[in-house]
């Protein structure tokens, strides 16, 4: 980025080097060229991509709306969000990011079953101490051998039964007679009233 020198006047033009941007466009490069310090000469292809997608002057309105120590911070964000852009037109950096955030979730519940498991061992771990505990005790004090404690039940995992949802062929319930409404008690009344 040492495009500047101090021997130039201020206004004067650049004549050893252009930034990315004044070469792309094809112009020369002035000394407050808002995009000499974030566009270096080096890496045209950053310059190239931003231009293509967000356009030479909305990047400049854009880089001069932020505070001056943020503007490099905004111009790589700028490269960033173009070269996502042309990669995934439709969904850009939303794409990207949703991506991301399915690939913690699979982590996330492969982190869980882990843990699970590790849970699932240590209690199966715990549980076989005690219990060679307790048939190291009864071997002392019966003095003879007793049959091997009997394995942990293996884990078991709920299955519920489907669920079966009954449709009526009748939408509304009409009584044959007024006497259908003799069941009907007063309790409730101060739920409708």
């Amino acid at each position: 980025m040492g495009r500047r020198s101090p021997l130039l006047a201020p206004g004067a033009l650049n004549t050893i080097t252009p930034c990315a941007a004044c070469k792309l466009l094809r112009r020369r490069c002035a000394q407050e060229c808002p995009f000499s310090p974030y566009f270096s000469p080096h890496e045209p292809h950053k310059f190239a991509s931003v231009h293509k997608v967000f356009g030479a002057s909305n990047v400049s309105k854009m880089l001069m709306e932020v505070p001056e120590q943020q503007r490099a911070d905004a111009a790589n964000s700028l490269v960033y969000e173009a070269n996502v852009r042309l990669r995934d037109p439709v969904y850009g950096c939303m794409g990207a990011i949703s991506a991301l955030q399915q690939q913690v979730q699979s982590l996330q519940a492969e982190l869980n079953a882990v843990r699970a498991e590790i849970l699932r061992y240590k209690y199966r771990e715990s549980q076989g101490i005690l219990q060679s505990v307790s048939h190291s005790t009864l071997l002392a004090n019966a003095g003879h051998t007793p049959p091997p404690p009997p394995l942990p039940p293996p884990p078991t995992q709920v299955s519920r039964p489907p669920i079966s949802v009954a449709v009526s062929t009748s939408a509304v319930y009409m009584p044959a007679s007024s006497s259908d409404f003799s069941s009907i008690s007063n309790d409730n009344a101060s739920y409708f009233g």
